[in-house]
């Protein structure tokens, strides 16, 4: 029994988070957001510019893509967050005379989520059947506008809950950027945890924070599993759509025979 009650003050002292949860939310809910949100918008634009590069008819395109990939997802992400932050901070401070690391933490993590958004597109792009592409060159748009308008749309609503789980994963992600010492106003979710631990010795403040990351994914959870459905769902009312003329034609033909 002292076991389970020692176990409880150390991360349920409900005192502890009372005194934590008004700094989680106006200071570290905020920063959280605006990390995931602003390095997941640029990400995508990213992810999307490689996707093309990496179906691209130049080879010079694909390898540069190929090779982008590979290291922003073969590196782990707070090593490549300590890189961009550590080994290019100084740079950037010194021609821009900005000294928060909040930019670079920014920066970082949209580099890392462009790899992985661009393997979604990329994989979404060329699940789209080779007939949509033909049958746009049939009517006259060429190659760009054909990829712009008819193929890459469809790419990107199939891969939907795929670009909603990587957001998931970036907003747990951001709580690596802690490493780059933010300022006290720019502390993510995670490092107020972190820092109402090392006051209080009590790890009930990371609980705290690890409610708020909870608060947020499960419904983003829920949200691409309800994706997925009516994806599943479309597709295979579309099927069955396609099927039903096919039938009556057999039908018909067979009258026909007979």
């Amino acid at each position: 029994m002292d076991y389970l009650a020692n176990l409880g003050d150390t991360f349920f002292n409900w005192k502890v988070i009372g005194e934590v949860l008004p700094s989680l939310f106006t200071v570290g809910l905020p920063n959280t957001l605006v990390l995931a949100l602003s390095s997941g918008i640029i990400g995508t634009v990213l992810g999307m510019l490689l996707a093309l590069m990496g179906i691209a008819r130049n080879p010079v395109a694909r390898w540069i893509a190929r090779v982008y990939t590979d290291i922003f997802r073969g590196l782990p992400a707070i090593l490549t967050i300590l890189a961009i932050g550590l080994g290019f901070g100084p740079i950037v401070r010194e021609l821009t005379g900005i000294t928060s690391p909040y930019p670079m933490g920014v920066a970082a993590l949209s580099l890392i989520s462009a790899a992985y958004i661009g393997e979604i597109f990329r994989s979404g792009i060329q699940s789209v059947e080779k007939g949509q592409l033909e049958a746009a060159r049939a009517l006259g748009f060429a190659y760009g506008p054909s990829m712009r308008l008819i193929v890459v749309p469809q790419g990107v609503r199939r891969v939907l809950p795929a670009l909603v789980n990587q957001f998931i994963a970036l907003i747990k992600d951001s709580s690596l950027v802690f490493t780059l010492g933010l300022l006290s106003s720019e502390r993510e979710l995670f490092q107020i945890g972190q820092d109402e631990a090392a006051r209080t010795g009590n790890l009930s403040g990371y609980v705290a924070a690890g409610i708020f990351y909870l608060v947020m994914t499960i419904p983003l959870t829920h949200l691409v599993n309800w994706i997925d459905a009516r994806l599943r769902t479309g597709r295979a009312k579309n099927r069955a759509e396609r099927a039903e003329p096919d039938e009556a034609a057999a039908v018909v033909g067979k009258g026909a025979q007979a």
